[in-house]
């Protein structure tokens, strides 16, 4: 068939022609079609790459959080709710430690069903069935939580299952970023699943859950709210127990609130029963009954009381002070780490406490009584005469160990005063051969036998000894010997003895040697001559106690080195780890040479016969020393034996005297001492090398010539010196002179022959008439004797022719004078033996 095209031509020519600049509606409308599909899909894809992106960068972050957690460390979990235990030096067991974590841990067969039950009805109702998380309950959660958000109320209600919760409430810390540590929750929480039964997770859960107040796991919440064991709650106390693990403060039975008005927690209890109930936990039966019981007002709640004090006290809290600071120290702990891991790391701390010598100190004190210490049993409205207080620290020195440390007389509550370790005291004369006499030889600056005057302190000199004050140092004898030696300065602990050495060797000098000790002064105690060498310190939080005192002294009987004092020996984590250990680590320290050691500890042994003889017993060696601080209100002795050191002291908390002396606290340390040497060999502490033995004069503390050993007092005595330090000159104190006998003064030239005598005497340069040595010094007043015309010689030439007459008379007057002068010459010489015999009788016995 053929086409017309003009036909078509005239088809089209017959439409009408559309009008210059008409609209066309469809092709606008298809135009926005296209453009709103294009505007869609662009968005739509911007926000499948935002989705992506995001998907991505969260996958990476979250990939990122997983390969940096640490792995699951599963005996953490299960060893972290264990209590830590403490045991004596044999390994026995002592106590468990209490902390703010109250914890008993409880096998899983002691928790009753309906416990069990209701945890797991109201904290995570498929924790049977799920893989450590649940999906539905956390989408539930968020969903509860996004319309929280719009409606701006409080409180996320949180998506966790009860093996997230245990992981939070074990191994995970809230130190992380909220969704980083939820993250770390939730890998962790599926690892845990593949190697813990859900019976094994269930009963950490229920051991280590917070349940209000110091309460952490249902064994102790049952004791807090209900006064009994986990294994013996009711159901009604189970859905109790159960409900207030959401909020422990806001649901106790305890707050105040709650108190007046009980609806939250009897509402949260009875809605624990109702998801039982829905559960099928509990029958029809059993959730009716229950909910009768509550109505009946059958939730009754009584706290069981617990004793927060351990058994030993005085030693275990400062032991776990010092595993506290070691573990910070080695392994760069928190306080909080650390305090959490002995809560809950069930570590196993074993001390170095000798159990029974522990027992036998604390009764020996606790039996000496005010009588004992001067006082008589009096009655004051009722009440006795106030009890003392008294410490007392055993060490072994060369060891470090400490064995025995009593913070006190009678009965202690939790955090008692330790006066052993805590407070500080005064320590008197227990500080001469720590920063005195021992500073003093081991710096060479004098040594045991050098000479000091011990008479008053002049005036001039005192001021320049306090700060430009007027400081008398007196005795506590109140006697001044004259010329002493080092070594009898100590031995009878002389003040004045003390304060020239020290000032001697200088205030500095004195104070570095006490820090090294462990003494403790305050910024008035450096610069205090009294405090440096007569040990008086003035109270504000200065001093010393048992504990430092006891270890300083060891350092006499160890060569001169001073060993940091350990309070326990080894510390295990739960899986039987070493985590410390003080044996494998003692701390030592040279403060003294071996030589100025051994010096010191010789010296020693005749203070303690002078200051406290009842230290001594039997035939062991024992070496210490007093102390007393001013009117007798702090009483000590401090010495060393060959095995050990030790401490005792005596006193009021609040300071005031006592009516006896140092000897009473030397008579306690020695019974201590004889109850730790039990069965111990008699032995003594052997010389070191570097020491000479040398005779000394004791008026000059150099080497003796022969009028030392004139003198009538025996002033010649051997002496230990440091090699070196031994005096090389003779003595130039002690003189021969010649006196007048008949007044002791120094012969002049008019002095008669008859009178004259030679004598022994000892020069100084301040002689005082008080000191017990005045007698024996050399005279400082020459004999002022005028001298005695001798008589005439009677003229035998006589005139006969003049004298027949009188013959008679002059005969006789003759005789008389003659018989007269015989007379007085004989009378003379009866006194000069007399007077020679009484000076000579004065210069022997001069007392």
């Amino acid at each position: 068939m053929a086409i017309d095209k003009n036909s078509n031509k005239r088809n089209n020519a017959t439409k009408s022609p559309a009008k210059k600049g008409a609209p066309q509606k469809g092709r606008k409308k298809k135009k926005k079609k296209s453009r709103v599909r294009i505007i869609f899909r662009r968005i739509f894809f911007t926000l499948l790459f935002l989705m992506l992106t995001v998907m991505v960068i969260g996958a990476g972050y979250i990939f990122a959080v997983i390969k940096s957690t640490p792995p699951l460390d599963v005996d953490a979990v299960l060893n972290l709710s264990q209590p830590t235990s403490v045991y004596d030096k044999d390994g026995v067991f002592m106590d468990n430690l209490h902390s703010e974590v109250d914890r008993t841990v409880v096998t899983f067969d002691k928790i009753p069903q309906h416990l069990k039950d209701g945890f797991i009805s109201i904290e995570d109702q498929r924790f049977e069935s799920h893989k450590g998380i649940d999906p539905i309950r956390i989408a539930g959660s968020f969903v509860t939580d996004i319309t929280k958000i719009f409606k701006r109320q409080s409180g996320m209600h949180g998506g966790s299952t009860l093996t997230q919760q245990l992981l939070k409430n074990t191994v995970l810390t809230d130190e992380d970023f909220i969704v980083e540590r939820k993250i770390k929750e939730i890998w962790l929480a599926l690892s845990l699943e593949k190697k813990l039964s859900k019976d094994e997770i269930l009963n950490q859960y229920l051991n280590t859950i917070p349940l209000g107040g110091t309460a952490y796991g249902v064994e102790a919440a049952a004791n807090l709210y209900f006064a009994k064991s986990v294994k013996d709650l009711n159901l009604i106390e189970c859905a109790y127990i159960s409900g207030i693990a959401q909020a422990p403060t806001y649901y106790s039975a305890y707050n105040e609130n709650n108190k007046k008005n009980p609806s939250p927690y009897i509402n949260r209890t009875k809605t624990v029963l109702s998801k039982m109930h829905e559960l099928g936990k509990i029958t029809d039966a059993e959730f009716n009954q229950a909910i009768a019981d509550i109505d009946a007002g059958k939730l009754v709640f009584s706290s069981k009381k617990n004793s927060y004090t351990l058994q030993y006290e005085w030693y275990l809290n400062p032991a776990v002070s010092q595993v506290k600071e070691d573990l910070k120290a080695k392994y760069k702990y928190s306080d909080e780490e650390v305090s959490r891991l002995l809560a809950n790391g069930g570590l196993k701390i074993t001390t170095n406490m000798d159990r029974a010598l522990q027992d036998y100190t604390q009764n020996l004190l606790n039996n000496f009584t005010a009588q004992n210490v001067g006082y008589k049993e009096t009655y004051v409205e009722g009440t006795k005469t106030p009890e003392f207080q008294a410490s007392a620290t055993i060490v072994d020195y060369k060891t470090g160990k400490v064995l025995v440390m009593i913070g006190g007389r009678g009965e202690h509550g939790a955090q008692s005063a330790n006066r052993a370790y805590t407070y500080l005291r005064p320590i008197g004369s227990t500080t001469k051969p720590l920063t005195v006499y021992g500073p003093a030889i081991n710096e060479k600056i004098l040594t045991a036998g050098s000479t000091i005057d011990d008479s008053p302190i002049e005036d001039n000199i005192g001021k320049n000894l306090d700060n430009g004050k007027p400081y008398a140092v007196r005795n506590d004898d109140f006697k001044f010997d004259g010329n002493i030696t080092l070594r009898d300065g100590l031995t009878k602990s002389k003040n004045v003895a003390s304060v020239i050495v020290e000032n001697t060797i200088g205030l500095k000098t004195g104070l570095s040697y006490g820090e090294k000790f462990g003494l403790v002064y305050n910024q008035e105690s450096k610069s205090s001559i009294a405090t440096l060498a007569l040990g008086q310190f003035n109270g504000n939080q200065d001093g010393g106690n048992t504990f430092i005192t006891a270890s300083a002294f060891g350092v006499f009987g160890n060569g001169g080195v001073y060993t940091t004092p350990k309070l326990y020996s080894k510390v295990l984590d739960a899986s039987g780890n070493t985590l410390l250990d003080s044996e494998a680590n003692i701390k030592t320290k040279e403060i003294f040479s071996p030589q100025t050691a051994y010096i010191l500890y010789d010296i020693l042994k005749g203070s303690l016969e002078t200051t406290g003889p009842s230290a001594k017993w039997g035939d062991m060696a024992v070496a210490g020393k007093t102390g007393t601080t001013t009117d007798s209100k702090d009483l000590w002795f401090t010495g060393v034996t060959p095995y050990l050191s030790g401490s005792v002291w005596i006193g009021y908390d609040k300071p005031k005297k006592l009516n006896t002396y140092s000897d009473t606290s030397a008579s306690l340390w020695g019974q201590i001492m004889a109850k730790a040497h039990k069965g111990k060999e008699i032995k003594d502490i052997d010389a070191p090398s570097g020491l000479v033995k040398v005779a000394v004069c004791k008026d000059s503390g150099k080497l003796p010539t022969a009028l030392c050993h004139s003198d009538p007092r025996d002033r010649v005595y051997e002496e230990y010196f440091i090699e070196g330090t031994q005096p090389t000159s003779y003595c130039d104190a002690h003189v021969s002179s010649k006196i007048n006998t008949a007044n002791s003064k120094l012969a002049s030239a008019n002095t008669p022959a008859w009178l004259l005598g030679d004598r022994i005497f000892v020069k100084k340069i301040n002689p005082n008439s008080v000191t017990a040595d005045f007698p024996y010094l050399l005279p400082t007043v020459v004999d002022d004797t005028a001298a005695v015309a001798l008589p005439e010689t009677p003229s035998t030439t006589t005139d006969n022719s003049k004298t027949s007459t009188n013959s008679n008379d002059s005969t006789n007057t003759n005789t008389n004078t003659n018989t007269n002068t015989k007379t007085n010459a004989d009378t003379d010489a009866d006194k000069k033996d007399t007077t020679t015999d009484s000076t000579k009788q004065k210069i022997i016995n001069p007392h």
